[in-house]
């Protein structure tokens, strides 16, 4: 699904990724994991076309992402749901409105029929017509797994979800995540929250990838 060929990314002639080879499976658990600062959310943006490397290849669903136009781009972007690390909102719209949004942008002129049922899955469906700044820590980070699944991607990619949120919640937002996995999604989750991942180790088959000295290695049993 995604697969990254002796890739390499850098900013203002500084390296920050270094031969990078890998490749995420369909129905795979992954975490990245890696000290602030290290390539975590560059490597994300590199799953989703949102940088492009400067060495090497990234194959989004078998393309090379280098041979993508704008349309073709938004078109493979359908395929891969993103929760933000900072999870902005338009806030004078309800959260149902902001949910859908995706839909609305990819061409889709009515709202989805199922849109109230995913509210209820995350446990937001009291909370359809309230506004986001109304909303807690916890309910926006629901609200953003909702808004990035709203198209039925085929992986989902999460930019610390957990970061700003209790420990109860973090395990709800996990919980909903080892569901979609189940459901065969694939997921990549950005962390730095060891107990986040032996939580979900316990629950679904996962595989941890650390960030070290530029490169991404597969992390050994002891996590």
């Amino acid at each position: 699904m995604i697969a990254f060929q002796n890739v390499a990314y850098g900013y203002g002639g500084a390296e920050l990724l270094s031969d990078v080879s890998l490749r995420l499976a369909p129905g795979s658990f992954h975490f990245l994991t890696g000290p602030s600062g290290s390539g975590k959310s560059t490597f994300l943006k590199l799953c989703y076309a949102e940088l492009l490397p400067t060495q090497g290849e990234v194959m989004l669903f078998d393309r090379d992402v280098r041979s993508l136009s704008r349309d073709d781009v938004a078109l493979t972007r359908r395929r891969l749901g993103v929760v933000h690390q900072d999870c902005q909102f338009l806030d004078h719209l309800p959260i149902a409105a902001n949910v859908a949004l995706p839909m609305a942008v990819a061409g889709y002129p009515d709202q989805p029929q199922d849109l109230s049922d995913l509210l209820a899955w995350v446990g937001l469906g009291q909370h359809a017509n309230v506004l986001p700044p109304s909303l807690s820590g916890g309910e926006r980070q629901r609200a953003a797994l909702a808004r990035a699944v709203i198209t039925a991607p085929d992986v989902i990619l999460a930019d610390e979800p957990t970061g700003n949120v209790d420990w109860e919640m973090s395990l709800r937002l996990l919980t909903l995540l080892v569901e979609l996995n189940k459901m065969g999604k694939t997921i990549l989750v950005a962390t730095h929250d060891m107990n986040l991942i032996r939580s979900a180790k316990a629950q679904v088959a996962t595989r941890v990838l650390r960030i070290r000295d530029r490169r991404i290695q597969l992390a050994g049993a002891d996590l």
